[in-house]
């Protein structure tokens, strides 16, 4: 009573009363946990955004000023920045061997890859992963096309995959309300999210979805350890020599958790969606990263995100962590919360 006279924010237990030694007390204490992570990094995270918005992606324009009224900074360069530095990194330099070689026990390079596309990928990872430190940033949004390649010479999805299973999720296309959501996911689940787009009917079943991206997923979110190769699609316009850096695989089945945060500027708020549903082992035969997911009253959904000006992309975790962020996110920093059922 007296928290709620005087306004501040509070949980409630499972039950009215348990004890203090059981398990479902524990339970509680982990769960708001998890919450007080969410709202402690989100109120004052710094985000990257490396790269300018190319202009096809309209759809993923935020406003900059209601993010920092909320405590998140946004925090910019430009990719010719990053490429300079690249470029002063020396091919037998240590770190670049070193980061070499993490980049190859990632994942499997595709044969024929030539040494010299690893070692320009291992150079931008360093580079960017130097300047994600110095700027004290925890997530980023990077302008991965076609910038990246045309004017360095590979992709970034690699680069972007390889921060995102250390713990600064980066999100594709300068997505920056991408990385806002991948960093509640990852700080609700403790497990490293995926960016993935709401692609296409599963055949039939209007409950399942064709999820796919180029992409950058980190590579535990594989069902088997991914393939790092070219490009697909953008290859064949970009060519092959610059193109490396893409990995490939199929998701793990598993329970899943969804979440989109996005500025309403016409109404100056933040709100997002959020639910649960599972990646399914459904055969689907296409390229890039790719994912069957499920989810009850799809449909409803869609029609909520269409409706509602929400961006086709979308943030997942393979786990259950919805009722973590609709706490965190809506009762504590006060953003509107949409819980899918």
């Amino acid at each position: 009573s007296n928290l709620y006279q005087y306004g501040i924010p509070y949980s409630l237990t499972a039950r009215h009363t348990c004890p203090v030694d059981s398990e479902e007390f524990h339970a509680d204490v982990e769960r708001f946990a998890r919450v007080c992570a969410v709202v402690k990094a989100l109120r004052t995270a710094r985000i990257a955004q490396l790269g300018a918005r190319v202009t096809p992606f309209r759809t993923v324009r935020y406003s900059e000023k209601l993010l920092q009224q909320a405590g998140i900074s946004v925090i910019t360069e430009d990719m010719s920045e990053i490429f300079a530095d690249a470029w002063l990194l020396q091919d037998d330099d240590p770190r670049v061997l070193a980061r070499e070689a993490e980049i190859r026990a990632y994942g499997n390079i595709c044969p024929g890859i030539a040494r010299e596309k690893v070692l320009k990928q291992a150079k931008l990872s360093l580079t960017i992963d130097q300047w994600m430190a110095d700027h004290e940033c925890v997530a980023s949004a990077v302008q991965c096309w076609d910038s990246v390649e045309a004017n360095y010479g590979c992709a970034a999805c690699l680069s972007m995959s390889m921060m995102s299973s250390r713990g600064l999720p980066s999100a594709c296309e300068t997505d920056v309300m991408g990385a806002v959501s991948l960093l509640a996911l990852l700080k609700a689940s403790g497990v490293a999210p995926v960016y993935q787009d709401w692609d296409n009917n599963y055949g039939g079943d209007t409950d399942r979805c064709v999820n796919v991206h180029c992409s950058n997923y980190p590579a535990a979110a594989f069902r088997e350890k991914p393939e790092i190769a070219n490009l697909d699609i953008l290859a064949t316009t970009l060519g092959t020599e610059y193109s490396f850096g893409a990995l490939k695989g199929r998701v793990r089945p598993d329970k899943m958790t969804f979440l989109k945060v996005s500025t309403d500027d016409r109404r100056g708020v933040i709100k997002c969606y959020l639910g649960q549903g599972e990646f399914t082992d459904d055969p689907l035969e296409t390229f890039g990263g790719v994912a069957v997911c499920h989810v009850k009253n799809l449909d409803g959904l869609m029609h909520y995100v269409a409706k509602n000006g929400f961006e086709h992309h979308v943030a997942i975790v393979q786990a259950e962590c919805a009722d973590i962020l609709e706490e965190a996110l809506g009762n504590y920093l006060g953003w509107e919360v949409y819980r899918h059922s």
